[in-house]
């Protein structure tokens, strides 16, 4: 049976019907979950939001940059310090006062979200500005040295940051609706970005930097501006991620997890916004349903005391697979579209024994 093209009255349709489930099913969930359910159900959400901003650096620019978790953390702080009330300051700051400049100061929400998003993105700009004239391998090591050099800055800024003991009682704004909305936000602003002038001068970069120079485009600032915007989407993500756990420490920001986000990446597919946003669901989800491989097993001839990180394994041999046999991942470079699920085999294959019928 041939592939019959989506006509766009049906497409707009379908996208209507697809956005109303969407929001019925977030509006039950965020009734009818559980605290646990709920969390891991916002923790996709953000999880989205962080693997779009990696994949914007790594999937559409061509940059192997491993530093998103100091980004993060960048974000998680500034928003944590900026809506803390000074009274939840006074009780965290116990060992060191805070500094007097940080002590009153109290935001709401959506201000500190941005502050915060903005000062990652600073952080990203003084960073990328050096560091991007490298490529490949010094350019992921370089990344990841400035993470952790931002990671150790944190634990030793007693007066701001409360150094290793973090900050606890985070207001919790990070709620279902919040969460889902940014993810939202972010989805539609990755297609608009990818989809622009700048988007295809990203995209011609990470294809042949030298032919793009050629055509005009100016590779370094593309890559500065790129890797900018990455970092403040970071910086939203992870001060989404402290609001939802209440609590952050410098232990929270460490690679573990900037590999987990490359690992959405990776398996989504580098340059798909669609791939992400699937892969980040089912990782999410996969990471807390396979939470039993840490602790003690009984599988017939397999007997275990409990092996904490196991579970990692797992995804490091996907990982390992997915890298060698399946490189594009599962969306490679495409899409989702109407054309692609409604004329997929599978779908195809329906139709055809429904009309034999």
């Amino acid at each position: 049976m041939t592939a019959v093209p989506v006509s766009n009255k049906t497409g707009r349709i379908l996208t209507v019907s697809a956005a109303v489930l969407a929001l019925a099913f977030i509006a039950l969930a965020d009734t009818i979950f559980t605290p646990f359910s709920l969390r891991i159900f916002n923790l996709c959400g953000i999880y989205i939001v962080l693997a779009l901003s990696l994949n914007l650096i790594n999937g559409f620019t061509g940059l192997f940059s491993l530093g998103h978790a100091g980004f993060m953390a960048i974000g998680a702080y500034v928003s944590a310090l900026l809506t803390m009330s000074p009274a939840q300051k006074e009780m965290n700051f116990f060992l060191a006062p805070i500094v007097p400049v940080l002590a009153n100061v109290q935001l709401p929400f959506i201000p500190a979200l941005v502050l915060a998003g903005a000062v990652a993105a600073l952080a990203g700009f003084l960073i990328g500005t050096p560091v991007l004239r490298l490529r490949d391998d010094y350019l992921a090591i370089a990344t990841l040295g400035f993470s952790e050099i931002i990671r150790v800055v944190l634990t030793n800024l007693q007066s701001v940051t409360n150094g290793a003991l973090g900050l606890k009682g985070l207001p919790k704004y990070s709620t279902t609706w919040m969460v889902w909305a940014l993810a939202v936000l972010s989805i539609v602003f990755m297609a608009a970005l990818i989809n622009s002038a700048f988007g295809r001068a990203c995209k011609a970069i990470r294809d042949n930097e030298i032919a793009a120079q050629a055509m005009g485009i100016n590779a370094a600032r593309v890559k500065i501006v790129s890797f900018t915007l990455s970092s403040f989407i970071a910086g939203i993500g992870g001060a989404l991620l402290g609001h939802l756990m209440n609590t952050i420490d410098p232990k929270m920001f460490t690679f573990s997890l900037t590999y987990n986000i490359v690992l959405i990446v990776v398996l989504g597919g580098n340059g798909s916004i669609s791939g992400s946003v699937i892969a980040a669901i089912v990782v999410t989800v996969s990471m807390e349903f396979l939470r039993f491989l840490d602790g003690p097993l009984n599988l017939l001839f397999i007997r275990t005391q409990g092996l904490p990180g196991l579970r990692m394994v797992v995804f490091s041999v996907l990982l390992l697979v997915v890298v060698i046999y399946r490189q594009q991942g599962l969306m490679g470079k495409k899409e989702f579209s109407w054309n692609l699920i409604l004329n997929s085999p599978l779908i195809l294959k329906v139709k055809s024994l429904l009309r034999r019928r």
